[in-house]
C-alpha cells in the first residue's frame, strides 16, 4: 500500500523515524501530532511499519499512532 506523502519530505520521515528507534528505550516520551495533540507516555515502534503505540500508565491511556501523524518526538 502506498501512502500519500502528506508534504513531508523524507528527509523529516528518517528524522522521525531515527527519534522514533532512540525513544523506545526512553521511560518518558512526548509525542507531537499535526493535528495539534501532545501526548506523552511510553512508545513502542516498528520501524518496518512505521506503526507504533504510546502508553500513559499513569492516566491508563494508550494510543496507536502513525509516523505519518507526527509532527515531533521529544524525551
Amino acid at each position: 500500500m502506498v501512502r500519500p506523502s502528506d508534504k513531508l519530505q523524507s528527509s523529516d520521515i528518517l528524522r522521525l523515524q531515527s527519534r522514533l528507534k532512540e525513544a523506545r528505550t526512553q521511560p518518558n516520551v512526548k509525542l507531537a501530532f499535526k493535528d495539534g495533540r501532545v501526548v506523552d507516555g511510553a512508545i513502542t515502534f516498528v520501524e518496518r511499519l512505521g506503526t507504533g503505540r504510546l502508553i500513559n500508565v499513569d492516566r491508563e491511556f494508550s494510543l496507536d499512532f502513525s509516523i505519518y501523524d507526527l509532527r515531533e518526538v521529544s524525551y
